[in-house]
């Protein structure tokens, strides 16, 4: 039985062993052309990683050539197709600037921008990729307004405008947070929620970085020194109904609720 096997599965290690054969000849061949014709063949067959090798021997010699355009996108894919968009956004870029008016130049402007959008990390870390995405986005936007693909540009850029505006939001957390470690943090949140509001006025995390405000406005007063805290709670005062205007249904309700009876309390003392 076991021997059987053995011999219904030789033609397929011939096969393979047949085919790793070529393509070890096809890598040591001089003849540019033919390594191109195979990487077209093993592009076709989904074998991106041989066509990226095949390839880049050959990129470099087709330049000026009448086949630059068509194997340097053939290469930009086959990184694409392996999810290297560092390296696929290197070459789509180098396609958008050889070939402005290229056959392709609609979809390497979007694969361009759709790597960089795939490579943008965790807002928690540095977003130079994240932003370098937005702009290859809004370009791609302004170019081809009225296309299919502009409707998926603007679908990651706001996912993507979104993620800029969580990370404002997460510092801002922070600084509420640190309340008056060394300082006055609180003063801090304030600044940097308002400017992410000002940045990114229609984000999902407009109604957080507004709560970031109306807390951090709230925890000065409660701790802040007495010659000032009157300033400071007429400040929260005042901000607890700019934020009640604004969200009135807000998800924060109960927190809110509870500051303001404390705010209205003290209010009160103050002759209001």
């Amino acid at each position: 039985m076991q021997f059987r096997k053995l011999l219904l599965g030789l033609p397929l290690l011939m096969v393979l062993f047949a085919g790793c054969s070529e393509y070890s000849r096809i890598l040591k061949s001089q003849d540019v052309d033919e390594k191109y014709e195979y990487a077209k063949r093993y592009y076709e067959k989904g074998l991106y990683t041989r066509s990226v090798t095949l390839l880049s021997d050959v990129v470099p010699i087709y330049r000026g050539t009448e086949k630059a355009e068509e194997a340097l996108y053939l290469l930009a894919m086959s990184h694409f197709k392996l999810t290297d968009y560092v390296n696929s956004s290197e070459y789509f870029q180098r396609y958008c600037n050889n070939f402005p008016r290229g056959s392709r130049i609609q979809e390497c402007r979007f694969n361009l921008a759709y790597g960089d959008y795939k490579d943008s990390p965790d807002a928690r870390l540095d977003q130079t990729v994240t932003k370098k995405a937005i702009k290859e986005l809004d370009d791609f936007i302004d170019m081809y307004p009225r296309t299919q693909l502009a409707d998926s540009a603007t679908t990651m850029r706001i996912e993507l405008s979104d993620k800029l505006c969580y990370k404002e939001y997460l510092s801002a957390k922070l600084y509420l947070n640190l309340g008056t470690y060394m300082g006055n943090n609180y003063e801090a949140a304030v600044i940097v929620a308002r400017n992410a509001q000002n940045e990114y006025p229609y984000s999902k995390y407009r109604e957080d970085l507004a709560f970031i405000i109306f807390k951090a406005r709230y925890e000065a007063a409660v701790k802040s020194v007495a010659e000032k805290a009157e300033e400071r709670y007429r400040a929260a005062y005042d901000e607890y109904f700019t934020f009640n205007n604004e969200y009135p249904e807000t998800v924060y309700a109960k927190e809110t609720q509870k500051m303001y009876e404390k705010l209205k309390k003290k209010m009160a003392e103050y002759g209001e």
